[in-house]
């Protein structure tokens, strides 16, 4: 008895750190969408968040498959389809780095639809991704705030990488100019077509737990829709990754095209310090989680976020602080400030969501994925409103979905579906 019940806790320990690991991959390969888009925007001016929304525009038609994946062929074989499908992704994105520029289509370059096109593979990737390891985490976790806990955790290193992801390119670029193109940042692909390999064979010998499959021949009377704070807390998802990724995002162009000598480095240096702080706050959420409640943290993070980003918003450009040897309006560090806030977001929404779901909770997995398209479409309409109105204004935008985040945390979160039955 006491050798199976240690053979279950080390199971259960590696499988914990294979979701963790998988984490950190997401946000590797999301990641790159945003600064790329400096080196595209010089070509293009319609292109600097297309990498980003082709990436977020895969979970609209993933999510739903990736669901139905997770049941029919369980968490093990869907992670190993995802990372095999990232790599791929990853490699027609440097592909276009060998396409020359004088190859067009139109008025549009070839490098960049293969560019695009690598970047919409690699949104199937992470949608999968996404769809395995919420729900596995939760399910470890056994669900309520230690389910949001273990989220956090895998959170923590998602942010991580999100944090040397932004770096690494800002490093690699320097400062953008006409010349700057894809080759620049040809070893951050290398890399990353490493880590998808090296995860491919070690996740292939790990035991993951299949809870999923073992629904295979449940009976459902009703969806994932049925339960009003699931429906809420979906629209909560498509808000929060647009939140997310448009602040870092319109930060990194903000302060690139201020123009300064290395401004690509100092952008990617603070978008970088958003994701840092990001990491900081779930390992902060994941100490605490299992005594401070899903909900009152969210309250808490929304109207923190809110109020940073209000104070950026009217506080004069002419307020200035040095960063790296350059002086940038003070409002960019409390943009870069907001880390801390949307970093228990994810996990949050996502355990208040699927709370008291059961049977329907991979269901609700793919549903939420799908909506993750959230994370291309509000960061677009944002750099629209960039365009015209300038990039402080269009975080009014952001101000609006961080209310909506609020309201569920305060009234929409509760769930008043309780006589469906979910085992």
């Amino acid at each position: 008895m006491t050798n199976t019940t240690t053979t279950n806790k080390n199971g259960r320990l590696v499988a914990i750190v294979t979701m963790c690991f998988i984490f950190a991959m997401i946000s590797f390969v999301t990641n790159m969408a945003a600064p790329f888009g400096n080196i595209w925007k010089g070509q293009y001016s319609w292109a600097a968040m297309m990498g980003n929304m082709m990436n977020f525009a895969a979970y609209l038609f993933m999510g739903i498959p990736a669901g139905k994946m997770l049941v029919k062929v369980g968490y093990k074989k869907t992670t190993l389809i995802a990372l095999a499908t990232g790599f791929v992704g990853i490699f027609i994105q440097w592909l276009s780095s060998k396409v020359g520029a004088e190859a067009t289509i139109g008025q549009v370059g070839v490098n960049i639809i293969v560019y695009l096109l690598g970047a919409f593979i690699c949104g199937f990737c992470v949608c999968m991704l996404n769809t395995v390891v919420n729900p596995m985490l939760n399910i470890l976790g056994g669900g309520g705030n230690r389910g949001n806990q273990f989220i956090q955790i895998g959170g923590t290193l998602n942010s991580l990488t999100g944090t040397l992801t932004p770096l690494l390119v800002g490093v690699l670029i320097g400062t953008v100019t006409d010349k700057t193109a894809m080759s620049d940042v040809a070893p951050l692909l290398f890399i990353a077509m490493g880590v998808f390999a090296l995860a491919f064979v070690i996740i292939s010998f790990v035991k993951i737990p299949e809870p999923a499959k073992e629904r295979n021949t449940t009976v459902y009377e009703h969806s994932a829709w049925s339960f009003r704070h699931t429906v809420l807390g979906v629209i909560a998802i498509f808000f929060y990754v647009g939140i997310e990724i448009g602040i870092p995002a319109q930060l990194n162009f903000y302060i690139s095209d201020l123009g300064f000598e290395g401004s690509a480095a100092v952008a990617g240096f603070l978008a970088a310090s958003y994701w840092f702080l990001m990491m900081i706050g779930r390992f902060l959420s994941s100490t605490i989680s299992g005594k401070i409640s899903t909900r009152t943290q969210m309250i808490s993070v929304s109207s923190l976020a809110i109020l940073l980003l209000l104070i950026a918003i009217f506080l004069p450009e002419s307020i200035s602080m040095t960063v790296k040897g350059s002086a940038v309006p003070m409002k960019c560090i409390f943009l870069a400030l907001c880390g801390i806030c949307t970093s228990i977001m994810w996990g949050a929404i996502f355990n208040l969501a699927v709370e008291g779901l059961g049977k329907y909770t991979e269901q609700a997995s793919g549903i939420f994925m799908m909506m993750v398209v959230g994370g291309g479409i509000m960061p677009l309409i944002q750099q629209a409103i960039a365009q015209r109105a300038g990039a402080i204004p269009s975080y009014w935008l952001v101000v609006a979905m961080l209310a909506y985040l609020l309201y569920y945390a305060i009234w929409g979160s509760k769930n008043v579906n309780k006589d469906i039955k979910v085992d």
